[in-house]
């Protein structure tokens, strides 16, 4: 059914068109060229993100974007610190531990990577060296650092994961390639001195993003979804 939506300038089928489109053509890109991305269109993804709904209309987030010679600064500090052995500096708990179906899709989505890049499995040291790309920020020329106020605590984190939803979606439709990044967030010390950030300050992740590199065979897999039927439960009565 076409509902209406006032002011609507395109049909809902039309709409819900476009976002499943945006929706299945996202991937986390891990190769990027080296074209830097206009101002304007950075611009636009960050008005279109700023659009994201949050509890009390609080909007959580505060963002840097590191370009040109700082984003090289800013890679050299953190590959040097990761490659190092430092890091695990998180401003948030992460997970305690992957079991059962989370577990199995993590590893399903690991092996397509290494299977890819035609990394052996069991091959600690090729999984290893292929994590520091992260710090490398996948050959993005830019990289966006999501950070909020500690005491909004966990729900203004929550309320940053929907903005960086955005961010990436707003990307895609502009034909620019993105990874969000929790690696980023284990040098939460280093990111809040390389930008000056107050000690209220917490670093929820990166994106690293840029024109995808399509050409790269990193860039060919994509990850599977569970079903709405593996998801939801729908309560009538």
């Amino acid at each position: 059914m076409d509902a209406k939506v006032p002011n609507a300038r395109y049909s809902s089928d039309d709409r819900i068109g476009v976002l499943e489109e945006l929706l299945n053509e996202r991937y986390s890109v891990r190769a990027f060229l080296p074209k830097e991305v206009d101002r304007a269109t950075i611009e636009h993804v960050l008005t279109t993100a700023q659009r994201t709904a949050s509890w009390c209309n609080s909007q959580p987030w505060q963002v840097i974007i590191a370009s040109g010679e700082a984003k090289e600064r800013f890679r050299q500090l953190i590959y040097k610190e990761a490659s190092g052995g430092l890091g695990d500096d998180y401003d948030f708990t992460p997970p305690r531990e992957y079991v059962g179906v989370y577990l199995e899709r993590r590893r399903e989505s690991g092996f397509q990577l290494y299977n890819t890049l035609g990394i052996p499995r069991g091959d600690k040291m090729g999984y290893a060296k292929q994590a520091l790309e992260n710090y490398n920020f996948f050959g993005a020329p830019h990289v966006a650092i999501i950070h909020t106020n500690e005491p909004l605590g966990i729900y203004g984190a929550i309320d940053c994961g929907a903005y960086v939803s955005n961010f990436m979606l707003a990307a895609q439709a502009l034909g620019l390639g993105t990874i969000p990044q929790a690696a980023l967030a284990r040098h939460s010390g280093l990111i809040r001195r390389q930008f000056n950030l107050s000690d209220d300050r917490r670093v929820v992740c990166g994106i690293s993003f840029g024109y995808a590199d399509h050409a790269h065979k990193v860039n060919s897999y994509r990850t599977s979804r569970a079903s709405v039927a593996d998801t939801v439960t729908f309560v009538d009565h």
